[in-house]
């Protein structure tokens, strides 16, 4: 059993480890360079976890979970805040973060009528830990974007256990991207969508603080990559036909984790930058898309402790005129996370026998390189 095991985790490290030589893996977004595994987890204390669910022909879901340190984050709070670009969605636990400016359980990530289960799900987890005996009110945060289209989202297959595991499994590290987790089932951009991440560091004369993003991407509109139109050349983007379709609906769940000391309302200026990148990805937002940022420091002096025999809080924050470089960051990673959702995910097959096929990697390399935008970070391809 413990030989199956360990082989299954060699597997699975190959396979991450193969994948980091993608030809769109070294491709150059933005100026900022990125973090030892270009994910969200290069902020320190940052775990990733995800529980796939494919089975037979109709499920296709998942969940993600983000936890933003080691800690109990009830008893050790993060502050947080959430940008809302299109209210069309169902993100639980947003009134909360908004009016207090702190997160205290991890983030999970699912399909549309699987927040109750999740949040559920999350309250027993929080309730469950140590230290957290005489609880008595949680407020878990919950997104989720509608994978209807490929999954069987009316058959509830994701369980309380999904996201139990979902949690337990949570490491550092590099995260799988694409066909994953909260992401199995979702399209993009008419193409398959899927899990992405990315990260930035900074400079050291800036900070040296990382900025990493973690991204759910379903949503529509007119593709571009590096600037280049690569949906209008693929024949694949919304209003091809001149008809208000309702093909660009969907929602994206963009999550912003940072190491810099920032309070809750800095958080907000940072999510706001954050969509920056899903609007050059060439996002449309449409009517039917919720398209949610949810921002998170994990800086320790900024963290806001359960209980305190003090009055008074002292905090140390980053002045207004030092945020200018993380805009920058958080801006080219969200963006570089949804090309990598877009990039790492495969053709599916799914609910009614329906298919949905992945970006075409080589045409897209073919169009990069005609409009002279095929470039390469420095020790990537030439």
């Amino acid at each position: 059993m413990r030989f199956v095991k360990i082989l299954g985790i060699l597997i699975m490290t190959v396979h991450l480890l193969s994948a980091q030589t993608s030809w769109w893996r070294n491709l150059k977004i933005g100026v900022l360079p990125t973090g030892k595994w270009n994910a969200i987890t290069d902020v320190t204390g940052v775990r990733v976890g995800q529980v796939t669910l494919i089975e037979g022909d109709s499920c296709r879901t998942g969940v993600t979970v983000i936890l933003p340190h080691e800690r109990n984050v009830f008893q050790d709070k993060v502050p947080a805040a959430i940008f809302v670009a299109n209210g069309f969605g169902k993100l639980m636990g947003i009134s909360q973060v908004r009016e207090l400016g702190v997160l205290e359980t991890p983030i999970v990530l699912t399909n549309t009528l699987s927040v109750p289960v999740a949040a559920k799900a999350l309250v027993e987890y929080v309730l469950s830990l140590p230290g957290n005996e005489e609880v008595r009110s949680v407020n878990p945060l919950v997104g989720e974007t509608n994978d209807g289209y490929l999954n069987d989202i009316r058959a509830g297959f994701v369980q309380e256990e999904h996201v139990r595991r979902a949690i337990e499994n949570a490491r550092p590290g590099p995260v799988k991207e694409g066909c994953v987790g909260a992401g199995t089932g979702t399209i993009c951009f008419g193409f398959k969508g899927g899990i992405g991440t990315a990260s930035r560091k900074l400079p050291v004369n800036l900070g040296g603080y990382t900025v990493g993003v973690l991204v759910q991407t379903n949503f529509g509109g007119i593709l571009r990559i590096n600037g280049a139109p690569v949906g209008e050349e693929l024949g694949q983007y919304y209003l091809q036909n001149k008809l208000a379709d309702p093909s660009a609906d969907g929602s994206c769940m963009m999550i912003v984790a940072t190491d810099a000391p920032l309070n809750a309302r800095q958080l907000g200026r940072l999510a706001k930058r954050a969509f920056q990148g899903f609007v050059r990805s060439g996002g449309a937002s449409t009517n039917g898309s919720g398209d949610y940022v949810v921002a998170f420091s994990t800086a320790p002096q900024v963290r806001y402790p359960y209980r305190s025999e003090k009055p008074l809080r002292e905090m140390t924050v980053l002045r207004e005129e030092q945020l200018s470089p993380l805009f920058v960051a958080a801006a080219e990673a969200t963006e570089e996370a949804i090309y990598h959702s877009l990039f790492a995910a495969e053709d599916m097959v799914g609910f009614r026998g329906r298919k949905i096929s992945a970006l075409p990697e080589e045409k897209v390399k073919n169009i990069l390189q005609k409009h002279g935008l095929l470039i390469f970070r420095k020790g990537g391809e030439d």
